[in-house]
């Protein structure tokens, strides 16, 4: 019986990659000189501190721009809300988010079921989603209907087997 996974991944060498670009041209960026701006990667979070909101904007901008660019989904960045820090500083937290939580699961799963596909059924599997069916075009049919629909996490399609 054909199936697949649904999982949600995100590569954390590319994050790193990412973040390390936008630490270095942090620093040679006119617009941050004088602005003790700095960002950095913890285990699984991206924390971001400057001297003020428009300079934090313009950093988490100048973040997302180097994921987009090495190919990181920015629905798996979760942003914190604003800090006020001390020195007349705000710190911002962005989580990064991996894994299928089972209330999207949930959802995804309400999804599958909602699409009316005959023999197509999704079960889940810790932190990832097992969608079975009898026919392999109706799995390329839900594949094409999950890739269509927006629901907030990063999807990848990965163990397809007849």
């Amino acid at each position: 019986m054909p199936s697949f996974d649904v999982v949600s991944e995100v590569d954390m060498q590319e994050v790193r990659n990412a973040v390390d670009q936008a630490a270095r041209e942090l620093g040679n960026r006119y617009d941050f000189k004088g602005t003790d701006s700095s960002i950095e990667l913890t285990e699984d979070a991206i924390k971001m501190a400057t001297s003020s909101e428009d300079r934090l904007i313009a950093l988490r901008v100048l973040l997302e721009e180097k994921l987009v660019k090495r190919s990181v989904s920015l629905k798996s960045i979760d942003y914190g809300k604003v800090e006020e820090a001390s020195g007349a500083r705000v710190r911002q937290n962005a989580a990064i988010v991996a894994g299928i939580s089972s209330d999207k699961a949930r959802e995804l799963n309400k999804f599958i079921k909602g699409l009316g596909l005959k023999g197509v059924q999704s079960q889940t599997q810790g932190d990832q989603l097992r969608v079975t069916g009898k026919k392999r075009d109706d799995l390329q049919g839900v594949i094409a209907e999950l890739k269509g629909g927006d629901f907030g996490v990063p999807l990848q399609f990965n163990n397809f087997r007849d």
